[in-house]
């Protein structure tokens, strides 16, 4: 296929893909939005304007930097960006990582099995464990076509319930440094735009691996850019209406666990259905590309060990996962956040340096 070619249908699918690993349990339910924006009040609106242009650049420089060694099979973009020695430390605090992360979004899903549909929440977590392994074993090309028509429609669910919120809530904008007071003790950083360069950390260290293998399956740089862009700019537009729905709401939300659920019953009761579904599809999606960045590295022992490891990680995922995870979140999230900064700070000056 020519260099230059270009096909929308690629970039959507790109855009869709990006999307389906940032929307996550934290993201879904609102708890990002809260702790990383609304929790600064209007100052939130500055974070939401640096990680507009950080997720811009980050998103396309991962995936180019994917399209332009797509032909180096032992590629690591770990050392590639941050050297020998970092890179071989973040290589391995990378799966680390993930394999923590992967019980706290499992068992987000088994409490939401639990309290809207009653299912025991060791089930629960078990259904999701086995559809995590099931995805992973279908291959990524299969997982990527699962996953990236999960992330627009989360998008455009999280989207109505925002615009809907403001809406309602419009006459509100006057009383948002009223709501400051109840909002500040949820920040996830010292200052705004801390705050912000943690979120865009969280977002691009973790997935990293997942993010260069997007630019591998593009065709082209066009193709890869125009994904990149379009993915980034609807987060980042989706942030922005769900940040402002929260602050329209600043004492009813702060503390909540799920300030989404809380915003789709105000408008309807039958949304808050609807958003569980939509909550479990956006932990399927983000707890699917997990898997594959952790058992993907594991090759030496051919595709049954390979296969014996993806059931090993499921495993543990599962065990892990029946502990109770609310105090996890605000804890790993932030922490992820710090743990990645010299690897955002690599991939910009190596970018700018070239």
């Amino acid at each position: 296929m020519p260099a230059n070619t270009f096909d929308i249908r690629h970039s959507i699918r790109i855009a869709g893909a990006f999307i389906a690993w940032v929307i996550g349990s934290g993201f879904a339910t609102g708890q990002e939005m809260l702790r990383f924006y609304a929790s600064f009040g209007l100052y939130g609106y500055g974070a939401v304007a640096v990680n507009l242009v950080g997720f811009l650049g980050m998103a396309y420089l991962l995936m180019r930097t994917g399209f332009e060694h797509k032909k180096e099979r032992a590629f690591n973009h770990f050392q590639f960006f941050c050297g020998q020695n970092l890179g071989l430390v973040y290589t391995w605090l990378i799966i680390a990582t993930l394999i923590l992360l992967m019980p706290v979004l499992v068992a987000g899903a088994g409490a939401t099995l639990y309290e809207y549909y009653r299912v025991p929440q060791p089930l629960g977590s078990a259904v999701m464990t086995a559809l995590l392994l099931a995805a992973y074993l279908m291959g990524f090309e299969r997982l990527i076509q699962v996953i990236s028509s999960i992330g627009p429609v989360i998008i455009v669910f999280s989207l109505s319930i925002g615009c809907g919120a403001i809406a309602v809530d419009y006459g509100q904008f006057s009383r948002i440094g009223e709501y400051e007071s109840a909002l500040a003790p949820y920040q996830a950083a010292p200052n705004w735009f801390l705050s912000a360069v943690l979120h865009l950390s969280l977002n691009f260290f973790p997935p990293s691996m997942y993010f260069t293998r997007l630019g591998v399956s593009a065709s082209s740089k066009q193709e890869l850019r125009a994904g990149a862009f379009l993915g980034a700019f609807v987060v980042i537009l989706c942030i922005a209406v769900m940040t402002t729905a929260i602050l329209l709401n600043g004492s009813a939300a702060a503390g909540l666990d799920v300030p989404v659920l809380y915003l789709a019953q105000k408008l309807h009761p039958l949304l808050g259905t609807a958003f569980s579904i939509t909550l479990l599809l956006g932990i399927f999606s983000s707890s699917s590309v997990m898997m594959w960045s952790i058992c993907s590295r594991v090759t030496r022992w051919g595709k049954k060990g390979n296969v014996a490891f993806a059931v090993a990680v499921a495993l543990f995922t599962y065990v892990v996962s029946l502990f109770s995870f609310g105090r996890l979140v605000a804890v790993l999230y932030p922490a992820i956040g710090y743990a990645g900064l010299l690897f955002i700070a690599s991939v910009v000056y190596k970018s700018f340096r070239k």
